[in-house]
């Protein structure tokens, strides 16, 4: 068996397959001392460094791993269980040596980089002196990434794989090297009174040098054509063209006016979960609308707004979900480029059980932006819910390869609905361990995949976890607002909630 953990991949007998980045982690974390036992202790701090999960994470994720090797617990070929002390790599490990047909053994740890243009745009400088603008340049950086990521012809890293790096920004080739590109963007951004200063640069990092590099002085209300410039720019000297085809660019229609696009930018920039955050985001982007009537994203913004509301709050008003529905059908009708609009638009179709609808939505998001990781993931979800779950596993495989980042709790906790669909119950809980959230789903999910690899004190467990968050559950209520196409997967999920204790 060879083991690529720069692709995240195991090559035995002939076969490829690909492995949750947390896994391989994992994998790689025992192979590295490879015969000494690791507590369950230890693992959690090498592998779980940068998040707080329980114990759970790691038995769930060392069931998942033997399940993938095709490992038996009881006479282990690869990991054993040392009782009361953690896990060891039993099988011997060496150096993947090539041979002429194969890729030499420092390209087998190093990153890969995708024959196309690889390109990340780090985060611009906010250079107005003033800490309260940081939305603006935040802003414009997303923009460029936004409009760069519909170019099929290049490979463009995530925004959170970028802000994730803006502590690093003075090295351009560490930048390139971690997230396995050949070009970066820097650029800066200063509001003087009615005027903005925007100076962008394109660097090759395998050289150092700079491709090109340009500064825009220009009246605020000038924004939008400079940041088309840019991305213009950009894709004409990457792609190789010296002029960007009318039929290729994108017909995103930027707004017609400055305070309109701020207010955007701002609400955007705000914590959505956050109750005053989402009050004040909602009145940003109605003032958006306000200002200019025209502008799609706006409209969108709100949608998305009004539907979180109708998720959280009870469901026997529709009135909500009607009104997202009809703002997200206005956004469409002014930018039908908007991939966002359409991926939204697929879950509330999904909501009022139009299953043909909701995937014909997600799948025309994807062809707008197929480097989008939302849209990517988002057609999982629908998927899973259609009953199409080998396909779902592989949009949300899909959704971290664009985004290694990509990190949405909700996202999780679909993979892991996937998973139990196909009864892989413990690769579902190496999923739902990921979601950093305290909230009875999870909780539920968790206990009812426990119950089902007969490990009852862990489902009790996590049915106490969900009856505390949520003392009056009821799987009933709970699996009738799952939108399941499939009666029998609404069925199945209820007999797995209620064999853990969960109330019906």
């Amino acid at each position: 068996m060879r083991v690529d953990p720069a692709l995240d991949e195991i090559r035995k007998d002939g076969r490829i397959t690909k492995l949750e980045p947390k896994a391989m982690q994992l994998l790689m974390c025992l192979a590295g001392q490879a015969g000494r036992v690791l507590s369950v202790g230890e693992l959690l701090d090498q592998v779980w460094k940068d998040v707080i999960v329980s114990q759970d994470s790691v038995y769930a994720a060392v069931a998942a791993l033997r399940r993938t090797l095709g490992d038996n617990p009881k006479k282990p070929k690869y990991i054993a269980n040392v009782v009361r002390r953690g896990y060891r790599l039993v099988a011997p490990v060496s150096a993947w040596v090539n041979t002429p047909a194969e890729p030499t053994a420092s390209a087998i740890l190093a990153p890969t980089v995708p024959e196309k243009p690889s390109i990340v745009v780090m985060p611009f400088l906010n250079l107005s002196g003033d800490p309260a603008q940081e939305y603006f340049s935040n802003g414009i950086t997303e923009d460029i990434i936004t409009e760069l990521s519909r170019w099929r012809s290049l490979a463009v890293r995530s925004r959170s794989a970028s802000f994730q790096n803006r502590s690093v920004t003075d090295d351009v080739k560490q930048v390139a090297r971690q997230l396995a590109v050949r070009f970066v963007v820097e650029g800066s951004v200063r509001r003087m009174g009615e005027r903005i200063r925007i100076s962008v640069q394109l660097i090759d990092a395998e050289t150092g040098s700079h491709v090109w590099n340009e500064k825009f002085d220009r009246r605020q209300d000038e924004i939008f054509q400079v940041l088309d410039r840019v991305v213009q720019t950009i894709v004409s000297t990457l792609v190789g063209r010296v002029q960007v085809s009318v039929n290729e660019r994108s017909r995103r229609k930027p707004p017609t006016n400055l305070a309109a696009y701020e207010c955007v930018l701002k609400g955007n920039a705000l914590p959505w979960d956050d109750p005053a955050g989402a009050a004040e985001a909602t009145r940003l982007v109605e003032k958006a609308i306000e200002l200019d009537p025209g502008y799609a994203l706006a409209h969108t913004l709100l949608a998305a707004l009004t539907y979180s509301r109708w998720e959280e709050g009870p469901r026997s008003s529709d009135a909500a979900l009607d009104k997202a529905y009809a703002l997200l059908m206005r956004a469409i009708e002014l930018d039908d480029s908007e991939s966002t609009g359409h991926a939204l638009l697929a879950n509330i179709f999904l909501q009022r059980r139009s299953f043909s609808l909701a995937v014909r939505y997600s799948r025309r998001a994807i062809e707008i932006n197929p480097n989008n990781q939302w849209n990517m993931a988002d057609l999982g979800s629908i998927l899973t819910y259609v009953g199409e779950n080998e396909e779902a596993l592989a949009c949300f495989s899909r959704a971290r390869e664009i985004d290694p980042y990509f990190d949405e709790p909700w996202y999780w906790r679909a993979a892991g609905l996937a998973h139990m669909n196909v009864d892989r119950y413990a690769e579902a809980l190496e999923s739902l361990s990921h979601a950093r959230v305290r909230a009875f789903p999870y909780a539920a999910l968790a206990a009812g995949c426990h119950a089902r690899l007969g490990d009852m004190p862990r489902a009790k467990a996590n049915v106490a976890e969900c009856l505390a968050i949520l003392p009056g559950y009821s799987t009933t209520e709970f699996v009738s607002k799952q939108p399941f196409k499939i009666h029998a997967d609404a069925e199945r999920l209820s007999a797995t909630l209620r064999l853990a204790g969960l109330p019906s």
